[in-house]
Parts: C-alpha cells; sequence; structure tokens
C-alpha cells in the first residue's frame, strides 16, 4: 500500500441508511443507522424531471413509495408529497423522499460520512453525474466530502468533469472486460465491487494502482472477517445491527 494517499472514510457503511430495519433512503433509515453507531452511509440518488436531487434506488416509485412511474418524469413538487415508508412497516407511514441537501445536512450536523451511488434513470446518466456531482460540491464545501459511485462509466465522467477534485468511485457487479482502464481513465480513488468478486489477489491489484477497496452488501460476519483480514478499506452492510460498529 506504499504511496497511497490516506483514506479518511469508515470502515464500515449502512447501506441506504439502515435499509432493511427502516424505509430504505430515508432520513429515517439514516437516524436508525446513526443510532446503531454508524458514521458513514451509503445512498442513491437520482433527478427528478425538474432536476432535483432526491433519494430513491429503483427507476421506477411502485417498489418504495405511493407513486408510480419513472421519477425523471414528474417534478420535485409530486414526488415530495410521496408517502416512502408505508411501504415497509407502519410505524414509518408517511416518511417523505428526502431531498439530497437534507441528506448532506444530516450527515455533516452528525459527522458521518456518505458514499453517493449516482443512480441515473435510463437515458439521463450524463445529466445526473453532473449535476450530482455540482450539488456535493456545494452541499459540503469545506467538509469532508463525499464519495461518489455509481455503475455508470457515463454518469461518473460527466462527475468527474463536472467537480475533478470530488473522489470517484466505479461500481462493479461483474469484472467486465475493460474495466480496470475505464477505472483509470476516470481517475478514480477507489474500487467498489460486489463482495463475491473481491478477494485477497484483487485487494493487492487496487491497492498497487492507488486505489481502495471495497465491497457491498455484506451481511456475514465471517465474511465480513475474511474481507477484514484481507486488507478490505470499506464494506457496506445492511445488517446494521448485527455488524459494525452495531454488532453485538
Amino acid at each position: 500500500m506504499n504511496g497511497m494517499t490516506p483514506w479518511p472514510y469508515p470502515l464500515w457503511l449502512a447501506h441506504r441508511g439502515a435499509g432493511k430495519l427502516a424505509p430504505e433512503n430515508t432520513l429515517a433509515a439514516f437516524r436508525l443507522g446513526a443510532g446503531f453507531g454508524f458514521r458513514a452511509f451509503e445512498c442513491d440518488v437520482k433527478l427528478s424531471r425538474d432536476g432535483e436531487a432526491f433519494l430513491l434506488h429503483d427507476d421506477t416509485l411502485e417498489r418504495t413509495t405511493s407513486g408510480q412511474g419513472s421519477p425523471a418524469e414528474q417534478d420535485w413538487a409530486g414526488l415530495s408529497q410521496l408517502d416512502a415508508g408505508a411501504w415497509h412497516s407502519p410505524p414509518f407511514a408517511a416518511e417523505p423522499l428526502p431531498r439530497f441537501a437534507q441528506v448532506a445536512a444530516f450527515c455533516q450536523a452528525n459527522g458521518c460520512a456518505l458514499n453517493i451511488e449516482i443512480k441515473p434513470c435510463p437515458g439521463e446518466e450524463a445529466r445526473t453525474g453532473d449535476v450530482v456531482a455540482r450539488e456535493a460540491a456545494r452541499l459540503w464545501a469545506g467538509a469532508l466530502p463525499p464519495l461518489l459511485s455509481s455503475f455508470k462509466p457515463e454518469a461518473l465522467a460527466a462527475a468527474r468533469d463536472a467537480e475533478p477534485a470530488l473522489p470517484r468511485a466505479l461500481l462493479l457487479d461483474k469484472l467486465w472486460d475493460g474495466w480496470f482502464e475505464c477505472a483509470q481513465d476516470l481517475r478514480v480513488v477507489a474500487v467498489i465491487t460486489n463482495w463475491r468478486l473481491m478477494d485477497a489477489t484483487l485487494i493487492q491489484r487496487l491497492h498497487a494502482s492507488g486505489w481502495r477497496a471495497l465491497v457491498y452488501t455484506v451481511n456475514d460476519e465471517a465474511v465480513a472477517e475474511r474481507l477484514i483480514a484481507d486488507g478490505i478499506d470499506g464494506i457496506i452492510t445492511d445488517a446494521v445491527d448485527l455488524l459494525g460498529p452495531g454488532g453485538k
């Protein structure tokens, strides 16, 4: 790991807030994760039709909100009125979709780091990467910047071009041909893979390139222990009550 710059982010990140025990990608999930001691979070950010950055994972609204259809075809005024909690359980009914700015305020008020997955709706890759990067630079001015990540190289390229100083990470669910060269071109600081792809050899290869190695979504203690022993730099987990700061 010679020549690597210091890594300012905690080892453990709560996935989509505490996105199993509370409705994912809501402030309620962030609050719950913080209550379990987590000081770093992962979340998904996309854009409304009128350019508002907000938290949502899917390309459609049905699974996690009271809305329907693509959020890219709806303005924030309508999206802000949706119920993003009742689908999970009654205590979270009427929990709204959070604006990106609200999550930024929560993280900075609580001294928490953030990994933002840029999650564009189809066809919105460059626009989403550009807007999210510019918003992140504005919202975190003078603070520890968030780590911007995406499975979509076009979104990360737009983020790089908009705000080159913000740290970036390429997300991988498989080691597709050309991923390494793509990561070089995007000037990433980290690569985040499905945990099943990550082993000591890949960690060493990433570290030799000056990059950090992170994984999603680890919910098994034995897997986490193996990865930590291999030198992993970040673990994204759903099991906020069992692993990491929340572990028993």
